[in-house]
């Protein structure tokens, strides 16, 4: 028997990453696959406070079903985390709490998308915002990126030439790209948003995890310099990679019209976010304690990152080719072929994993003209050892005849 599935579904298919990860059972298995936070840094006894006070404060509050905009004191707290970031103007009204930033994702593609909309995107771009958009209908267009984020003046050939529904980017720390749109750069995309006026989303679930120099403000902490270009900006936050993804919390910030149409669907899809998860969180970040655990974490992930680097020049030479990633949790390489070295990234992902090492190859990434010399590899869950066995490995998979 067949059932009668919706026409939408010949649309996408199952995560690449996801179907990858029925392969990692291996025992031994070095994974630089997933784009996970390190579940070892996570901090247990703040959460483990701070979920005790939202069960002594108001248990009720905590365990009983909420408003669909999201549990007002997080709300409170996470205006106030963005007011110092350097967005002003904002009040917990100002946005909505989600169950994810996927989630932000799946409501911009619901209140915007209808089938046959152009969205431009960058290629790559995070996997899951192509199969959500592609859901819903869109046509995805491609934007170049290089090591400072979307190359703007193609970006603009883009608009003019699809006047696209909307524009997806991740400014900072890119999934899977690494790269971090420089500030000139973020005003001249809040330029064209103003005078084309064309949605701009920006999702921004890794600026908080920099490993030097703070990145550049946020488009939408820029936005009051270029005047009208908020009107046109959506910003997605997320608590997953900072705090903990199994918390499931994350937030829109939009025009008050849209957050209205966000939250009337919103409330067909789940009614509301968890308000236990809610309420946790807004103690943990009403205690502080946010800002000591960056501080913990920042220079491990950059250690990662180092080490990671090191051994890829090592193990591999000129056989690939990166920028190394100044915060975030991603390498983003391409094979180069040198020396007849193999450039093939899905090739060399399945003769390593017979070598007991596993990434995600780079096609998948893009909506369209993939590259498939590229790969992603997480340097998050590894410690230093592991990196440098699993790249000894990855590089032995490379020269294999």
């Amino acid at each position: 028997m067949s059932l009668p599935f919706a026409r939408r579904l010949d649309l996408v298919e199952t995560s690449a990453i996801r179907e990858l990860f029925k392969l990692l059972g291996k025992p031994g298995i070095i994974s630089f696959a997933g784009g996970f936070p390190d579940s070892a840094l996570f901090d247990v006894e703040g959460l483990r406070e701070a979920s005790a006070a939202a069960l002594a404060t108001d248990p009720g509050a905590a365990l009983q079903y909420g408003a669909t905009e999201g549990f007002q004191p997080l709300r409170q707290q996470l205006a106030a985390l963005m007011a110092s970031k350097g967005c002003s103007g904002l009040t917990p009204d100002s946005l909505i709490v989600t169950t994810g930033s996927q989630q932000a994702l799946d409501l911009i593609g619901k209140t915007l998308i209808d089938p046959g909309d152009r969205v431009i995107v960058e290629g790559p771009t995070f996997l899951a915002t192509i199969q959500c958009f592609r859901l819903y209908g869109a046509e995805l267009v491609s934007a170049p990126v290089d090591g400072q984020g979307v190359q703007t003046d193609a970006l603009e050939r883009l608009i003019v030439e699809h006047r696209p529904k909307l524009i997806y980017l991740i400014p900072t720390f890119g999934n899977p790209s690494g790269a971090t749109l420089s500030r000139e750069r973020r005003l001249r995309v809040l330029e064209l948003a103003a005078r084309y006026r064309t949605v701009v989303v920006e999702d921004d679930p890794y600026g908080d995890l920099y490993f030097g120099e703070p990145p550049p403000p946020s488009l939408l902490a820029l936005s009051d310099q270029v005047p009208g270009s908020r009107d046109w900006l959506a910003h997605c936050g997320s608590l997953s990679k900072v705090l903990s993804p199994g918390l499931r919390l994350g937030w829109l910030i939009a025009p008050a019209e849209w957050l209205a149409r966000a939250t009337m669907c919103k409330q067909f899809s789940d009614a509301h976010t968890s308000t236990f998860s809610q309420a946790t969180a807004a103690h943990y970040l009403q205690s502080g304690r946010l800002g000591a655990a960056l501080e913990r974490v920042r220079p491990v992930y950059a250690q990662r990152a180092r080490a990671m680097g090191s051994a890829l020049q090592r193990e591999l030479g000129d056989a690939i080719a990166f920028v190394p990633p100044q915060g975030g949790l991603f390498i983003w390489a391409r094979l180069t072929g040198a020396h007849g070295t193999l450039s093939d990234g899905a090739e060399l992902a399945r003769r390593a994993i017979a070598r007991g090492v596993a990434f995600v190859p780079g096609a998948p990434f893009f909506a369209s003209q993939a590259d498939a010399s590229t790969l992603r590899l997480s340097f998050a869950t590894m410690d230093t050892a592991r990196i440098e066995e699993g790249v000894a490995r990855l590089g032995s998979a490379l020269r294999q005849a």
